[in-house]
């Protein structure tokens, strides 16, 4: 029996994640480059040098970093005003709140980022602990922030669900051994990917009905 509920935010729980993807876009035109199909699926979840690696292939620069502070710092500008829920998400984390589980976000993006979205959006107070990125020392796919945020919900990670939007998010939750469950945002699961998963549903209110 899960014990624990533990969710991305961007694409998952808020409707972010295109903005990132627009902001890619925009730098890559800036850059005067064309970025290719695979680069949304690579990056989507991911943070610290594995972003910085993808960044550099497909924008064909010698530092990572830079591009990505740039990203972040344009993506912060549009979310400063208004951040919108994915479909279910109230009724998701009522549910799980009525069941007795301990509930968490585990985000790839910035402390500060994660706790801004959460409030403008009006859900903060539902989350029992917010995990980030820079609290681990790898970024997804590994395992590592689902096992800390287990870890701070006081369940084993047999005993929590994981919900993500992307593959890389779900290759990290079932690497650190919990129930993934994927909703997908901009890509559909591969069959690889998909035979990690508990379930894939159309979206979070799926898991109420």
């Amino acid at each position: 029996m899960c014990k624990g509920a533990i969710f991305d935010m961007d694409g998952l729980l808020l409707d972010t994640e295109k903005v990132y993807q627009e902001i890619w876009k925009e730098l890559a035109e800036e850059y005067d480059i064309v970025l290719v199909d695979t680069f949304a699926r690579e990056i989507s979840g991911t943070n610290g040098v594995r972003m910085w690696k993808i960044i550099e292939k497909h924008y064909g620069i010698p530092d990572g970093s830079v591009l990505a502070g740039e990203c972040m710092r344009r993506v912060r500008q549009k979310l400063k005003l208004e951040v919108s829920k994915k479909t279910g998400v109230d009724e998701v984390l009522k549910y799980f709140r009525e069941k007795g589980f301990k509930i968490a976000v585990a985000s790839s993006s910035e402390k500060e980022q994660i706790e801004s979205n959460l409030s403008l959006a009006g859900i903060r107070d539902w989350f029992d602990i917010v995990v980030s990125g820079s609290e681990v020392a790898h970024g997804k796919p590994a395992p590592d922030i689902f096992l800390l945020a287990a870890e701070k919900i006081g369940c084993p990670p047999e005993e929590c669900y994981v919900f993500e939007d992307s593959e890389n998010g779900i290759r990290a939750g079932y690497a650190a051994g919990c129930k993934t469950i994927m909703v997908p945002d901009l890509f559909e699961p591969t069959d690889e990917v998909r035979q990690m998963c508990t379930k894939v549903l159309g979206s979070l209110r799926e898991m109420i009905l």
